[in-house]
């Protein structure tokens, strides 16, 4: 059901924006501030194919509906699907806890995985900072990032990058996990790409998670032509997803 039409709480005659509308407003900021930031036309991506019961159920009986991580290259790659969208260093004990298993057997995958991306001479660089891990861009292939984010401050861009500015021009501040699990990828590189342009920056940490929170800047204002963030359209059940996760 399109939100285009909605009007706002009881006894408000406001009309109240959809999730595509936020997203093409922020777009067309850019366009009136004339600017060559605004998105190009992206097709819409295909549905899904639809998973019968019996499908749903192979490899992951007894595990209530989870994968089965008793292969170890299955827990491994459940490992690496969670290093993707932490935005801070993550705790082995908060990995054991997330994924069923043993602070043991998360240690010990962890530190193959760092291993066998040393070996291969991988770009990316597990690393144990503190008392957590992530992934890191390898020293050695740091300047062509670097020549990207240059390069991509004079590039337009993208639809991924105008709805993650979306989200935390709606919700801001708000953390880099919470807004992966809005909008359902990784959105290191965009978060990266959103900071060297200028157009969101870090304001301290969630006081529930450490991870680190964005927010939009003056810079963001002034591109889209607006004095305020009350000048954004009224947003109100607009992204319910980013108050429902409490937990990320």
């Amino acid at each position: 059901m399109s939100d285009r039409g909605a009007t706002g709480p009881a006894g408000s005659d406001e009309p109240v924006v959809g999730p595509d509308v936020a997203v093409e407003s922020v777009a067309a900021g850019f366009e009136r501030a004339g600017t060559d930031e605004a998105a190009e036309p992206v097709p819409p991506l295909p549905l899904p194919p639809v998973v019968g019961p019996e499908a749903e159920d192979e490899g992951e009986a007894g595990t209530g509906g989870l994968p089965d991580l008793a292969d170890d290259a299955e827990f491994e790659g459940a490992l690496e699907s969670i290093l993707l969208v932490v935005d801070s260093p993550i705790a082995e004990e908060q990995l054991a806890g997330v994924l069923d298993q043993s602070v043991k057997r998360v240690t010990a995958a962890l530190r193959r995985l760092s291993a066998r991306y040393t070996e291969q001479g991988s770009g990316i660089d597990l690393r144990r900072i503190g008392d957590g891990w992530r992934f890191y861009t390898r020293d050695r292939f740091a300047p062509f990032v670097e020549k990207l984010l240059l390069d991509g401050q004079r590039a337009k861009l993208t639809r991924a990058a105008l709805e993650t500015l979306a989200v935390i021009a709606y919700r801001q501040p708000v953390t880099r996990a919470r807004i992966a699990a809005v909008r359902g990828v990784n959105v290191d590189g965009v978060i990266r790409t959103l900071v060297a342009r200028g157009l969101i920056a870090e304001t301290g940490t969630d006081s529930d998670t450490g991870g680190i929170l964005y927010r939009t800047t003056e810079l963001f204002l002034e591109r889209l032509g607006l004095s305020s963030l009350g000048d954004l359209p009224p947003i109100a059940p607009l992204l319910p997803e980013v108050d429902a996760i409490d937990d990320v």
